[in-house]
C-alpha cells in the first residue's frame, strides 16, 4: 500500500496517474481538512471531496473541484432569495455536503462520515481526514483574520496577507486510522500540494511527523523557481515565513523526507534532489510521474 498526503489539486493530479498502476484498495490518502467550513447549514470539506470524487469517477477535472456536469439550481435560487454564497456549490455536490452535515450533527466522527460517503459512492481507496477535531486555516490581513476559503475563493487571492494561522479549540491530533495507514504503507508520498495550507496542517497533527520519520517518504515540490504550479502558494509561503521555492518547501519536510523531487525546469538547486517532469497538465503526464514514483518505491 502507498499512502499519500493530499490537498485538493496537486496531489489528486498524481493520484489520477496512480489509479492506472495500483489497485485502488492499495491506495490510502490522508487529506487536509483545515479548509473545511459550514455554508448554508451544510458541511464543506473541499479537499476530501476532490479526492473522493476522483476515485468515484465524478470529479470535474477541468476545475479540480466539484462534480462533473453538475447543475446550480439551488445556488441560483438562494441568490434570488437573498442568500449570497461566496462559493458556487453544485446541486449534487451540495447533496454530499448535506449528508455529511447530518452525519456530523448525529455524532459521527469526520472519519466515519467520510468512510460512509465513500462507501455510498463506490470508492475503493481509503480516504482519511487528517484529524477528527476542527482546525481551520486563516490568513492575517490588514482587515483582520480571514478564513482561507474566503481569501482564495471570494477574493481570488487578491488580498495582501501578513501571516497564516491555524485556529482550534484543542491542538489537532492525528486519528488512529491516519497513523495506522502511515505505518502499514510501503511508502508515503507528499504530493505537490500547497505546502502551507494543504500539507503543513497534516504535519501539525500530533503523531504525524513522528510516524513519517519511521517511514520511507517521497515529497514532490509544487514550485518551479519562485512560482507555484498553481494556486497562491508563493504568497502563502512568504506569509508563513518561508522562501517561496523548492528550497522553502524542502525546509518544511527535511526532518523526515528520504527523496525530494523537483521539476526538471526548476533553477533552484537542492543537494540530492531528483529531477522529474512534475507538470501534470494531462493524464499522460500524471501517469509518467506516477511510474517514476513506483520505480522509486518498488524498483520496477
Amino acid at each position: 500500500m502507498i499512502t499519500f498526503l493530499s490537498g485538493g489539486t496537486g496531489t489528486p493530479k498524481l493520484l489520477r496517474g496512480m489509479q492506472e498502476l495500483l489497485d485502488e484498495r492499495e491506495i490510502a490518502v490522508i487529506v487536509n481538512t483545515a479548509e473545511d467550513t459550514w455554508l448554508s447549514g451544510n458541511h464543506l470539506s473541499p479537499d476530501i471531496d476532490t479526492v473522493m470524487y476522483l476515485f468515484a469517477d465524478i470529479l470535474d477535472t477541468g476545475r479540480w473541484w466539484g462534480i462533473r456536469d453538475d447543475t446550480y439550481i439551488t445556488h441560483d435560487l438562494l441568490a434570488r432569495l437573498g442568500i449570497e454564497e461566496f462559493i458556487a456549490i453544485g446541486d449534487r455536490d451540495r447533496a454530499v455536503h448535506v449528508a455529511r452535515g447530518e452525519m456530523l450533527r448525529g455524532g459521527m466522527r469526520l472519519t466515519e462520515a467520510t468512510a460512509a460517503l465513500c462507501a455510498k459512492l463506490d470508492v475503493l481507496a481509503t480516504v482519511l481526514p487528517m484529524t477528527d477535531s476542527v482546525v481551520t486555516t486563516y490568513v492575517k490581513t490588514r482587515r483582520g483574520e480571514m478564513h482561507f476559503q474566503e481569501y482564495w475563493v471570494k477574493h481570488r487571492g487578491d488580498v495582501a496577507i501578513e501571516g497564516v494561522v491555524r485556529r482550534y479549540r484543542e491542538p489537532p491530533v492525528a486519528t488512529d486510522e491516519v497513523l495506522c495507514a502511515i505505518e502499514a504503507s510501503d511508502a508515503v508520498v507528499l504530493g505537490p500540494s500547497n505546502p502551507v495550507t494543504s500539507i503543513s496542517p497534516i504535519l501539525e497533527c500530533a503523531g504525524v511527523r513522528e510516524a513519517l520519520r519511521r517511514q520511507y517518504v517521497i515529497a514532490i515540490s509544487p514550485f518551479i523557481g519562485d512560482a507555484p504550479v498553481s494556486g497562491p502558494a508563493a504568497a502563502l509561503m512568504r506569509a508563513f515565513g518561508k522562501e517561496p521555492s523548492s528550497a522553502g518547501t524542502y525546509s518544511l519536510y527535511e526532518d523526515f523526507v528520504d527523496i525530494f523531487i523537483q521539476d526538471t525546469r526548476d533553477p533552484v538547486e537542492i543537494l540530492g534532489a531528483l529531477r522529474q517532469d512534475t507538470l501534470m497538465v494531462y493524464r499522460g503526464k500524471s501517469l509518467d510521474l506516477a511510474k517514476s514514483i513506483m520505480t522509486l518505491i518498488y524498483g520496477c
